[in-house]
């Protein structure tokens, strides 16, 4: 039974979920970057210790003033990775960070690692199914995504879970900015794939709570998958912004998202199926 989680990286999707496991009585230790920041996470009820994965060394990641507060703070009976990889800015450490973080856990034995990964795994129009991308459908495609799953099998074994997260959107991540004012924007009749902040947090706690086996890996997208002008330039009036224009281009392979299988195996019921519907609670 899991009694306590460790939630690294307490930032807009890990704080939410961090004090949602206190409100349900779980012992929680959270991470920040800055040890100022990870005292603050005490006023919720989150034993925060500091942690900056990269200013630790590659040879000796314990040999820090903070080892003790980091080994403490990791050792709980489940873990929750959720460290961003930044690969759209041209960042390139992602996987020496999650390798320190590995490093820092040690021998530890968990009862559940969920680390959480991104849809960008799957290529457009790479769906084995023509229904959309199941989990068994990712391909290095790209650099990034060759990144990306060098991350996820990094903490692969019988306990871990893999949840790729579609596009994030919820409270202080609303997209009606993303391409207010645009013209001639291509792609309009894609698809897009997005979860709202409060489905990731549900879908991550019934993953902890969830007894026997489970899969190896898990898609969260909402279930609907308007076009990417009806959702954007809905979303830009929503907040009386001038909405984008498309064009139509050349034809563009289209990317489905399939994130039913947690609904079919643990009964999850997304709070937030169609993304349309979102927009009144980002």
């Amino acid at each position: 039974m899991i009694t306590s989680v460790a939630v690294v990286g307490c930032g807009w999707f890990g704080l939410p979920l961090a004090k949602a496991l206190v409100s349900q009585g779980l012992k929680v230790t959270g991470s920040k970057r800055s040890p100022q920041e990870a005292e603050a996470l005490s006023a919720d009820g989150i034993d925060g210790f500091g942690l900056d994965l990269e200013q630790l060394s590659d040879s000796d990641p314990l040999c820090n003033k903070d080892c003790e507060a980091i080994t403490r703070g990791l050792a709980c009976d489940a873990i929750v990775i959720n460290i961003p990889p930044g690969l759209r800015r041209g960042d390139n450490g992602y996987l020496d960070r999650l390798k320190r973080l590995k490093a820092l856990m040690g021998s530890h034995s968990y009862q559940r690692i969920i680390f959480i990964s991104t849809s960008g795994v799957y290529p457009a129009g790479g769906d084995s199914s023509g229904s959309g991308c199941v989990e068994s459908d990712a391909k290095a495609h790209s650099p990034a995504s060759e990144t990306l799953l060098a991350a996820e099998a990094l903490f692969s074994n019988k306990n871990s879970i893999v949840v790729r997260f579609a596009g994030l959107i919820g409270p202080k991540r609303h997209p009606g900015r993303f391409l207010a004012g645009r013209e001639d924007v291509p792609g309009g009749n894609l698809a897009v794939n997005l979860v709202h902040l409060d489905d990731c947090v549900a879908a991550v706690i019934s993953l902890l709570k969830a007894e026997g086996p489970l899969s190896p890996v898990y898609n969260l997208c909402a279930p609907r998958h308007p076009t990417k002008a009806e959702f954007y330039q809905r979303a830009a009036t929503q907040l009386g912004l001038t909405p984008p224009s498309f064009i139509e281009g050349p034809l563009e392979q289209d990317k489905r998202v399939d994130g039913g299988l947690i609904s079919r195996e643990l009964n999850y019921r997304y709070k937030f199926t169609d993304p349309l519907a979102m927009l009144s609670h980002c």
